[in-house]
């Protein structure tokens, strides 16, 4: 009987690296490649996804266990899709079973149907009729726009409210005062949205134009453009042309952002213009949310598809364009798991797809960079700023000459104080949250460290705890020393401790923090975005979040704190992430006609860094970034992977990692094998980490190298003790 009964390789989101294959012995078709089925592995049940029929199996047809439910009856994903997801497990050496997990919602991954899911709705209620929306836009302007919008409809769907601008925290807010209730929900039939007016389309600059032409004259199918314009040169107005013009051809276009700290103020851009056809995906979004996104995506009502990382696996249903908005963010890179670059897949899919792929950044990565002058990607520049402000001005403070008071020197305090006085804003840019960064005991000399990492706790005084920003292990914030009763001190300064000094200055300045902990509740980072737009927020102190390409025109002073904390990094990165991050943050400073300013403090004025920041050159800069990489033998000029280990006894990683770097360089000469060595933080939540790096100037013979340690290392007594991994092109050492 058994015999009779077909075969189905399906791919299970566990530790495996290949597909199962299990005789079908459930009702209806065999289910086809795309389709989830449930199908036992060990004593439980697990969702998978079938990747193939194959006509036999090396396990014999008697010992192949059955399956016999069905999830679909048509594929989820796609055969291109599913094809570049194999690829990818291939690539990045990973089961393939977890990365086709990964490219599903999460209520799909727990065998949810795939049909819409019931749709909130919202009406005014008769008190919500009768606000006064010309007295409430005086103090809530969001607010009366919404209940302006609704007084036109009987009811609009959330989700569509969600994609013209409004949050939820909004949502709920005029339902407790009683002006908004939730209507009938029911599945969505048919496409509804709150009527919007696009704002007027600004007329394009020549560099706009020059851009939009050649990207238009390339041939049809794939082509990679890299898009270097500065910060302020207008690149989201490129991206959004090109967008229409798909959706005018009934394309799709998928525009990836780095952060969810992008997406408030684009998608507030992107609703205005194309409204119901925009689509978000991202990680903040209920599994409700991310599921009907998904659907709109894959059915093909969603034009515009915005998403963070993991929305390259978007399964498009008429896919046209794919933008990587700031294709230099290390956010990009999965830093866990199924360690891949959202920014280099993007380009796969494109090529793949047969479709154009625009990589867009004031600061484009140095591969990036190489393959523009290798002729991979067509280079287009947008050198010039909108309007007549022009370039800031930059100059750099000594903090060896000047008074510093919790990380702020005199000269930037009156810089501030002028800026202010002229009714400007100002951003404080160090990428240091929290109060201090260490707790000291001046008598003993004792600080305050983790207990299970090698790093020191973090004060957070508002909380009155200490906290390990690595493992987030807390403790109760103690100033008595432990060791000689001594009162300790706060050296060091984060955003929280700068905000407290700033409030102490300016108590009548309204100061804001834009960092982790400050955005940690919902809807808590559009609320400090929507502050500093409107202009209540008149100093806004943040760390690497200010850098992310938010457009305030009023802000006219940026100051970098803390210049000093990327210039003798260890990682052959180092410099390249230093000089993107304050340009990006030097980019926030004076749009349209208002001049800007950038005071950057540092102790090592002298360093040669500083003069390509100085003149804003990163053109200059990456052509000695480059010139150095190529002498040191590093990526864009030779292929890395890091294998990585970690275990409760220090011991275990390096016996299991001395034995990988002996069979390594048992495999060849081409291959250079670096290590064991410790990771940079050694021990980190209890266990100590360690590293082989494997390099060599062709992929081909280092991915052939890792497909055979994996077959050697499965049968090591030492892989039995640690936890390992396995990261191609790595972005941090």
């Amino acid at each position: 009987m058994t015999n009779e009964m077909p075969v189905i390789r399906v791919a299970v989101p566990l530790p495996i690296r290949e597909g199962l294959d299990y005789l079908w012995a459930g009702p209806g078709p065999t289910p086809l490649p795309g389709c989830r089925v449930l199908v036992p592995v060990a004593r439980k049940s697990h969702t998978g996804i079938v990747l193939e029929h194959p006509a036999t199996s090396p396990v014999g047809l008697d010992k192949l266990k059955r399956a016999t439910t069905a999830l679909d009856e048509e594929p989820l994903i796609g055969a291109d899709l599913r094809e570049t997801l194999v690829w990818c497990a291939s690539y990045y050496h990973h089961p393939v079973g977890e990365v086709l997990s990964a490219a599903l919602p999460a209520l799909l991954r727990r065998g949810r149907a795939a049909v819409p899911a019931p749709e909130i709705r919202w009406q005014l209620t008769a008190a919500g009729r009768e606000t006064d929306t010309t007295a409430l836009a005086r103090r809530a302007r969001r607010q009366a726009a919404l209940l302006e919008q609704l007084a036109t409809i009987d009811t609009a769907a959330e989700s569509d409210l969600r994609e013209a601008g409004y949050t939820r925290a909004q949502l709920a807010t005029l339902e407790d005062k009683g002006w908004l209730a939730r209507a009938a929900t029911a599945p969505r039939t048919r496409r509804e949205t709150v009527e919007h007016e696009p704002g007027p389309v600004p007329a394009l600059t020549d560099d706009q134009r020059d851009v939009l032409e050649a990207i238009a004259a390339a041939a049809p199918g794939y082509n990679a453009f890299l898009l270097h314009g500065v910060t302020g040169s207008g690149k989201t107005e490129v991206y959004m042309r090109l967008i229409a013009e798909q959706i005018q051809a009934d394309q799709q276009s998928l525009l990836l952002v780095p952060e969810i700290s992008l997406t408030p103020q684009l998608v507030g851009r992107l609703a205005q213009r194309f409204g119901a056809r925009l689509a978000v995906m991202h990680s903040a979004l209920t599994d409700t949310e991310r599921l009907d996104a998904w659907q709109r995506c894959r059915n093909g009502d969603a034009g515009l598809i915005v998403g963070t990382r993991s929305a390259v696996f978007a399964p498009l249903h008429r896919p046209g364009l794919v933008i990587v908005d700031e294709e230099h963010d290390n956010s990009y890179k999965q830093a866990e798991g199924f360690r891949y670059s959202a920014r280099d897949l993007a380009v796969y899919r494109a090529q793949r797809l047969g479709i154009p792929v625009v990589l867009g950044s004031a600061t484009p990565s140095l591969e990036s960079v190489h393959n523009a002058e290798q002729g991979r990607y067509h280079l287009l520049r947008m050198p010039h700023r909108i309007g007549s402000a022009g370039a800031p001005t930059v100059r750099i403070i000594d903090l060896n000459h000047h008074a510093v008071r919790n990380g702020i020197s005199t000269p930037l305090l009156s810089a501030i104080e002028q800026h202010l006085a002229s009714s400007n804003q100002v951003m404080l840019f160090l990428n240091r949250r929290g109060f201090a960064p260490v707790l000291f005991c001046p008598d003993c000399g004792v600080a305050e460290d983790c207990q299970r990492c090698d790093s020191r706790m973090t004060i957070h005084s508002a909380s009155g705890r200490l906290r390990c920003h690595h493992c987030g292990a807390e403790r109760a914030l103690k100033w008595a020393c432990a060791s000689c009763g001594a009162e300790r001190i706060a050296v060091g300064a984060g955003t929280q401790r700068v905000s407290e000094e700033l409030r102490a200055l300016y108590p009548n300045v309204v100061i804001g923090r834009l960092d982790r902990d400050a955005t940690s509740r919902r809807g808590s980072l559009e609320s400090v975005l929507a502050d500093l737009e409107s202009g209540k927020t008149q100093i806004l102190v943040g760390t690497q979040m200010l850098a992310k390409g938010h457009d305030f025109p009023n802000v006219t002073l940026v100051g970098v704190l803390n210049a000093d904390q990327g210039l003798f990094g260890t990682d052959f990165r180092s410099n390249e992430r230093l000089v993107q991050t304050i340009i990006q943050v030097a980019g926030r400073a004076g749009r349209a006609d208002r001049p800007g300013e950038v005071l950057i403090q540092s102790h090592f004025p002298s360093h040669p860094l500083f003069d390509c920041l100085l003149a804003q050159d990163y053109v200059r800069f990456a052509q000695i970034g480059l010139a150095e990489r190529r002498a040191a033998d590093w990526p864009p000029f030779s292929h890395l992977v890091l294998w990585r280990a970690n275990a409760v006894q220090r011991a275990a990683a390096f016996e299991y990692l001395h034995r990988l770097a002996r069979a390594a360089r048992a495999l060849g000469t081409e291959i250079g094998v670096h290590g064991p060595a410790p990771a940079s933080m050694e021990r980190r939540s209890g266990r100590y980490r360690a590293q082989v790096l494997l390099q060599c100037a062709r992929r081909g013979p280092l991915h052939a190298v890792v497909d055979e340690l994996l077959v050697q290392a499965r049968g090591w007594p030492e892989a039995r003790k640690v936890r390992w991994a396995i990261d191609v092109d790595p972005t941090e050492l």
